[in-house]
């Protein structure tokens, strides 16, 4: 099969689909893998690195849109991207089309096989794929959110940690998954006052066990309404696979918290969980509603771009691997969990949670394989 990898397009995404070791083990397979100049400069893989392990390198992204049977990538295809996708050709990457239609559309129309990274899944129910960024982006809320603390950024001018006399500032979690808990990690770790919220029990019986320090609640309105009361940062880590996210601040709400108090919503990939949320840039991070400052980077893990891409690229490559060696059919076929990552095939959305959300008959995957 022939796999390409053009550069990333989207503001201040530095990430790549493939880095070298991968194109290496897919070489190793018998297959081609073409990759756009500088794919990889951003994060310091040079052209020559692509080379060397046996890519191909070719000047422009049209040429691998029209060539390659498979396009590998990070972020969702941009507009000027999905006018180059074509019939049967396999998308590979991260889509979150339940908040996008325009995306979706363009999907649709194109023809393409369009398989999320973040609906496969595995036999103990969790999204492998979605899993090293989600770590990603629970490390980094918290670093993001101290500096928007700080009041040349509009913040309360809290320190988190505090110092000797001085209280440290108060961190609520709400969601107790892979983000939540590299949150509370990071956020515990600087010594901040952290409580975190989630809707499974055993889940928080878990993070309590784990981390003596951190303080558990379940997630309801009435909880979430008084915690953010005295809230410095409000990190929202929630997920519904697949599906928009749940809206748990309301506007009304942010009138009761305190002025420069920080929103983390990383979320925002599926349409965020507050309802001031809008989606920023790495170059224009924040804006401020009601005081609060609002930080909602929809590619927050590009932000440390080589870590994330190392780190996709050893979830990711056995499929790839396995898509590349079987054809995306069979591949689907013979893996249930493969398979849940169809999310676009032939013009049809085989996702019930985004056809739901958008207005789409669902085609069962299974019929188009």
């Amino acid at each position: 099969m022939k796999i390409g990898v053009p550069k990333e397009i989207k503001n201040h995404e530095y990430r790549v689909g493939i880095v070298p070791s991968g194109v290496k083990e897919l070489v190793k397979n018998g297959h081609q893998v073409i990759v756009e100049k500088n794919a990889g400069s951003g994060i310091g893989f040079n052209d020559e690195d692509y080379t060397n392990a046996g890519a191909k390198i070719v000047d422009n992204a049209k040429f691998i849109f029209d060539n390659a049977d498979m396009i590998v990538k990070v972020k969702e295809p941009q507009k000027i991207e999905c006018g180059m996708l074509r019939s049967n050709q396999v998308l590979f990457t991260y889509l979150h089309l339940a908040p996008d239609p325009e995306q979706t559309k363009g999907l649709v129309d194109s023809g393409c096989i369009a398989i999320a990274y973040e609906t496969i899944t595995n036999d103990d129910g969790k999204l492998p794929l979605l899993a090293p960024m989600s770590e990603v982006a629970g490390r980094m809320a918290i670093q993001a959110g101290m500096h928007s603390l700080e009041k040349a950024q509009g913040g309360l001018g809290v320190l988190l940690g505090g110092i000797k006399g001085v209280k440290p500032g108060k961190v609520v979690i709400i969601g107790g998954g892979f983000v939540g808990q590299n949150s509370a990690e990071v956020a515990l770790g600087v010594g901040a006052d952290v409580t975190i919220l989630d809707c499974n029990e055993q889940r928080l019986k878990r993070l309590s066990e784990t981390y003596p320090k951190l303080k558990t609640s379940m997630s309801n309105n009435e909880t979430i309404s008084e915690l953010i009361k005295e809230a410095d940062l409000v990190v929202g880590a929630v997920l519904v696979a697949g599906s928009k996210a749940p809206r748990l601040i309301t506007k009304d709400m942010l009138k009761t918290m305190k002025k420069g108090a920080v929103l983390v919503d990383v979320a925002i990939d599926q349409g965020g969980c507050f309802e001031t949320s809008k989606p920023t840039t790495h170059e224009n991070p924040t804006y401020i509603v009601n005081g609060i400052v609002h930080y909602c980077v929809a590619n927050m893990p590009g932000g440390c771009a080589k870590t994330a891409s190392l780190a996709l690229t050893n979830a990711t490559l056995p499929f790839i691997v396995n898509i590349a060696n079987k054809g995306w059919k069979k591949a689907l076929a013979d893996d249930k969990h493969l398979l849940n990552g169809l999310n676009v095939a032939n013009g049809k959305i085989t996702y019930k949670a985004i056809a739901h959300d958008l207005g789409y008959d669902f085609i069962k995957p299974s019929s188009l394989i």
